[in-house]
């Protein structure tokens, strides 16, 4: 599937990099200095075919382990109906603010949604795990009670967009922080299960954390409800992430993919990775560079240092 789309992708470069001759003679000064950021056509193809190549090797068993594109298996395997019904609550966890809501599923396309923005302060992103998953747990009690919802029972899916290994539709093991986190104790641990613990141990509110996933594939599945053609979820912000929908015979670290009835699983690709064995050194800039140096995690995360709403900010 993923081969289908190199077409598309070659055809918007070609529309996307044609000459601006005119501003360029108008603001020559400046153009000289972006020179360096403008990327050339055939290069542009070439990075379309370096990433289908690493997508692949994340797909499969044998070279997974070495991939860059990780290629994560989500255990999402089909998406909305638009008969879905009843009220769910939500925890967004992806960046420096964390969001909880309150989403009721009504008749048709029809929903309400009730939204609280938290703040998580950089202390306590370099902190210790357990601090930040008692503040979390602290404020979705605080937000249960606004609600009057504390004394319900209620499921509660978990978007924790950074590069996690499912295991299972509600376990999934952290494998390295990225976005600018460094809290102890939390990478090779199942964050649902941290989660869990923080909520139990306050006694206060009845949730229970029924489903991880990360951002795309919440983007991807948001949007598939209303429109069904949908099949690929895209998030450019803290980080760059993307997930889609592929051949269930193709995604091999999923331990049923022989045999699975179900055709398709949504892979969450792990994107802002690639680039971390090099394949992006032949466009990377000396300021791509310099940045990268001067972040908490240096030669990680090359891409999305590259296109990232932090980084791009910088310079």
């Amino acid at each position: 599937m993923i081969r289908q789309s190199t077409y598309l992708c070659r055809s918007y470069v070609e529309k996307l990099f044609r000459p601006a001759k005119r501003l360029t003679s108008r603001f020559p000064e400046a153009f000289n200095i972006c020179k360096d950021f403008r990327i050339p056509k055939e290069k542009m193809v070439e990075i379309v075919s370096r990433l289908i190549k690493d997508i692949e090797l994340g797909l499969a068993k044998a070279t997974n382990p070495e991939a860059k594109v990780k290629c994560f298996i989500s255990y999402v395997q089909d998406l909305p109906t638009g008969e879905e019904r009843g009220k769910y609550l939500g925890l967004d966890l992806g960046g420096t603010n964390f969001r909880c809501l309150l989403i009721n599923l009504k008749e048709g396309l029809e929903f309400e949604s009730k939204v609280k923005r938290y703040v998580i302060s950089h202390t306590m992103m370099q902190g210790p795990g357990r601090n930040l998953f008692h503040f979390i747990a602290e404020c979705l009690a605080e937000f249960c009670k606004e609600h009057e919802i504390d004394k319900t029972q209620i499921p509660l899916g978990f978007t924790f967009s950074f590069p996690v290994q499912q295991v299972g539709i509600n376990k999934g093991i952290l494998t390295t922080w990225t976005k600018g986190f460094q809290c102890d104790d939390v990478v090779g641990k199942d964050v649902v299960e941290l989660l869990q613990k923080a909520i139990d141990r306050r006694g206060d509110i009845r949730v229970k954390v029924v489903a991880i996933l990360n951002d795309t594939t919440g983007t991807l599945v948001s949007c598939a409800r209303a429109h069904k053609d949908c099949r690929i979820g895209l998030i450019v912000g803290t980080g760059v992430n993307a997930c889609y929908m592929e051949k269930t015979t193709n995604a091999e670290m999923f331990e049923d993919y022989k045999t699975s009835k179900k055709p398709f699983m949504v892979i969450n690709t792990e994107l802002g990775a690639f680039g971390d064995d090099g394949a992006l050194d032949f466009i990377r800039t000396s300021y791509d560079k310099a940045i990268d140096l001067n972040t908490v995690n240096p030669e990680k995360q090359t891409f999305e240092k590259c296109t990232s709403g932090p980084i791009i900010g910088l310079y």
